[in-house]
């Protein structure tokens, strides 16, 4: 009796996988958190005619008002309590990218399903095509799931 519940056991945790679970819930979180960023952009687009800025050329992050980067997982006042951050932050981070003029914007993420997700970039698993050259969600990480503004595709 022990055995066959003992090997009842082995089937359900190899049934579902508590890996894949993780990656499914932490992905998902990403997907949420990027599209809660889409509409505090939308926002401040309404009231500042442009996209806020990228902090600078090797600084992904949003411009704040007061002209300084915006932290992820920090206040972004008023369009956000707490900017998002990535769940295994610091290994990985999001990636905010903005056009010179601010009519356009990107955000990127690194999943960790990566080809497994049927929203990803690239069904090879490369990184995103509209990212600029050398960046990375992270150590190691490549920027393999984007969003961008209504008027450019990631």
């Amino acid at each position: 009796m022990i055995a066959v519940i003992g090997i009842m056991a082995v089937g359900l945790v190899i049934a579902l996988n508590p890996l894949t679970q993780i990656q499914k819930a932490q992905d998902a979180k990403r997907k949420g958190d990027i599209s809660q960023i889409q509409k505090a952009l939308e926002t401040y687009y309404q009231d500042n005619g442009v996209y806020p800025l990228t902090a600078s050329a090797l600084d992904y992050r949003i411009k704040g008002l007061d002209g300084n980067p915006v932290s992820w997982g920090s206040a972004w006042q008023p369009y956000m309590s707490i900017l998002p951050r990535d769940p295994n932050s610091p290994a990985k981070n999001y990636v905010y990218n903005a056009s010179a003029n601010g009519q356009t914007y990107y955000i990127y993420a690194s999943l960790d399903r990566g080809i497994n997700d049927p929203q990803i970039c690239h069904s090879d698993g490369t990184a995103c095509s509209s990212l600029p050259a050398g960046v990375s969600c992270g150590t190691g990480t490549i920027c393999n799931y984007g969003a961008s503004s209504p008027n450019v595709s990631p």
